[in-house]
C-alpha cells in the first residue's frame, strides 16, 4: 500500500517593521510550504526578503499569501473590492514577492489567499475569478484552498493547478468549511486535538464538524496556522508524529 504524501503549509512573515508576529525560522524547519505575507495583510519588504532568503535554504516552497488591502484589520475584514482593481492588486503582491524569491535563488511557486479574501472566494464566484485572474497576470501559478470552493473552481477552468487543503487547527461545519472565527470554538488550541485532527486528515481524508458528525476532507495540504501560541513547536510535533504514521512529506508545487 502506497504512503499518504501530504504537504505541511503555514503563514510566515506576518509581522510588521519592529513588531514580529511568527517565529519564522522554527516554522520553517518544520513545513514543505511557506505562505509568505505580501505586504497587504502584514508583512514588509525586508521581511518578505528575509523569509524567501529562510526558505530558499531550507528547500521550503515559497508561497504567495494575497490579502485584500487591510494592514489595519489584518486581513481579515470583509471587503467589496471591484474585480479589475483585485485582480490588478494580487498580481501586485504576488510580482513584488517574486522579486525577493528570485534574489534567494527560488521562485514563487503557489498562491493562497489570506483571511477574509480566503473565506469570500469560497462561495463568491465573482471574486474568486478575481483572484485567478490575478495569478494569471503574474504568469499562472498553483492556487491553494479550500476544497469544494468557487477559487478552486475557477483556478482549474483556467488551466491552473488547484490545489486542495485542510486545516489542521480549525473547527469544520458539517458542510465542510471553516466555523468563522468570529464563533466560540473556531480555531483549535488544544495541541492533542490538533495532531489527532492532522493525523485523520493526512490519513483518512475525514475531520468531526461541530456537531461530532463525520466531514471527507480530501486535501494535498495541510495548514498549521502560524500565529497561533506554541505554532513553532506545535508544527514540529505535527510533523513528527506524521512521519512517525508513516505519513510521506512532500510539497505539492
Amino acid at each position: 500500500m502506497t504512503a499518504p504524501v501530504i504537504d505541511l503549509n503555514a503563514d510566515l512573515g506576518e509581522g510588521f517593521g519592529r513588531w514580529p508576529l511568527t517565529d519564522d525560522e522554527a516554522l520553517l524547519s518544520a513545513v514543505t510550504s511557506a505562505n509568505v505575507a505580501c505586504g497587504y495583510h502584514a508583512g514588509d519588504p525586508a521581511t518578505m526578503r528575509r523569509v524567501c532568503a529562510l526558505a530558499a535554504e531550507r528547500g521550503v516552497r515559497i508561497g504567495a499569501q494575497v490579502s485584500y488591502r487591510d494592514l489595519a484589520g489584518f486581513g481579515r475584514r470583509a471587503m467589496d473590492v471591484p474585480p479589475e482593481e483585485l485582480a490588478a492588486e494580487v498580481a501586485y503582491q504576488i510580482g513584488a514577492l517574486e522579486v525577493f524569491a528570485r534574489a534567494a535563488g527560488a521562485r514563487v511557486a503557489y498562491v493562497k489567499p489570506h483571511g477574509a479574501l480566503y473565506n469570500r472566494t469560497v462561495s463568491d464566484a465573482e471574486q474568486a475569478a478575481a483572484v485567478v485572474e490575478g495569478v494569471q497576470l503574474a504568469g499562472g501559478l498553483p492556487v491553494l484552498g479550500l476544497p469544494g470552493s468557487q477559487l478552486l473552481a475557477a483556478a482549474r477552468s483556467a488551466g491552473l493547478t488547484a490545489v486542495p487543503e485542510a486545516f489542521a487547527d480549525r473547527a469544520y461545519t458539517g458542510r465542510g468549511t471553516l466555523v468563522p472565527r468570529r464563533e466560540p470554538g473556531a480555531v483549535l488550541l488544544d495541541p492533542d486535538a490538533i495532531v489527532e485532527r492532522s493525523l485523520g486528515i493526512a490519513r483518512h481524508g475525514s475531520v468531526r464538524s461541530v456537531s461530532g458528525a463525520p466531514v471527507a476532507v480530501r486535501a494535498r495540504s495541510l495548514c498549521l496556522h502560524g500565529d497561533t501560541p506554541g505554532a513553532a513547536a506545535l508544527a514540529a510535533r505535527v510533523r513528527s508524529e506524521l512521519l512517525a504514521a508513516g505519513v510521506e512529506l512532500g510539497a505539492f508545487a
